[in-house]
């Protein structure tokens, strides 16, 4: 299987740069797998194609604002994006990041990059070929002034810096556990309003945290795609989740992934009977044509780069032929794409 298989052409001027007025006014293409049907809505109705005793499950990871800007010593401009803290707040272990480093010359170890607010950031050393461990010091509560010194990290194809808009459009309503580099974008068309009206309809809703990371806007740089070997990212799954998810497929409903970052969790976290295991650890699971699902009846995402592993993802649920044909017809029918586009339901 070839990555290229994965190819589409997309007019520059259908990405999304920004999001729509109202997160909800966003356009809905769903798709019926055993039909090969094809139909275009809008995302405030999505409730049509929902039932009661369905459970959407939802990612409430929180986008953190990871990208920051200081200067070296000498001057020159720095951009610090930040990866993943690590984790232990022993002292050695305090304010301690693996980070991405932007700069007009190669940093240093050992060199030193004034921040917002006095902070000071130190390279400490190479993580990896393409990171680095970074200590910040001069703030007591660190996460309290990343909100306010740090912009949020929205998708580089967007081709625009980040703007105060983003650091509420960029982030979904229900979002609650800070942690992510990338928002998981399926979720950014729920408003409050909706989930209620859905929840009232007998619609249950379910959380799981995955903690978006920098792999997925990572070209393959394979040509064959059973060579790639993807990204891992952190995730925890409550146990009242597991349950919602067993007492829904007891009862006969559909499991519905928001996102395939929600997906990917639950496939991940399910044994080889489709039963969901509660708990943290960190996925890693490449889903491509070919893979069965255990667990995930229906899919709630977003219009994807051409050659991504979220692409192949979505193939795999619904059908390569069928969603490139899908493609094809979202660009005719002027669809908006990517983490500010539309939306797609497949069932």
């Amino acid at each position: 299987m070839l990555v290229s298989d994965f190819h589409y052409e997309l007019p520059d001027d259908l990405i999304a740069r920004y999001p729509a007025p109202h997160r909800d006014s966003s356009r809905l293409m769903v798709l019926t797998r055993q039909q090969g049907q094809i139909e275009e809505s809008t995302f405030n109705r999505i409730g049509s194609w929902l039932s009661p005793g369905d459970l959407l499950v939802l990612n409430d990871t929180r986008v953190i604002p990871a990208r920051l800007f200081g200067a070296k010593e000498t001057g020159g401009r720095v951009e610090i994006f930040l990866v993943e803290g690590q984790g232990s707040r022993a002292k050695e272990q305090e304010n301690l990041w693996r980070c991405m480093l932007r700069s007009s010359k190669p940093c240093k170890i050992g060199q030193q990059v004034a921040l917002a607010d006095g902070v000071t950031a130190e390279i400490l050393g190479r993580d990896g070929e393409q990171q680095w461990l970074v200590r910040f010091f001069g703030i007591d509560d660190f996460d309290a002034w990343l909100q306010q010194a740090g912009e949020m990290p929205i998708p580089p194809y967007l081709g625009r810096p980040g703007e105060e808009l983003d650091r509420v459009r960029y982030q979904t309503v229900y979002a609650a556990e800070p942690g992510a580099v990338a928002a998981p974008t399926a979720g950014l068309h729920f408003t409050p309003q909706l989930l209620e009206t859905l929840c009232r309809n007998g619609i249950a809703t379910a959380q799981l945290t995955l903690h978006v990371g920098l792999g997925t806007f990572q070209p393959l740089r394979v040509a064959r795609v059973q060579e790639h070997r993807i990204h891992r990212e952190r995730y925890l799954i409550p146990a009242a989740t597991a349950a919602a998810v067993a007492a829904t497929k007891t009862a006969g409903g559909r499991v519905i992934a928001v996102g395939t970052t929600a997906a990917r969790t639950l496939e991940y976290a399910a044994d080889d009977n489709g039963s969901l295991q509660p708990g943290k650890g960190e996925a890693d699971i490449f889903i491509y044509p070919g893979y069965r699902f255990k667990v995930v009846d229906a899919l709630l995402t977003n219009f994807h780069l051409p050659e991504s592993t979220l692409l192949m993802l979505v193939s795999a649920f619904a059908g390569q032929d069928f969603v490139m044909r899908a493609y094809r017809r979202a660009v005719e029918q002027r669809f908006r794409f990517y983490s500010y586009g539309d939306a797609m339901l497949i069932l």
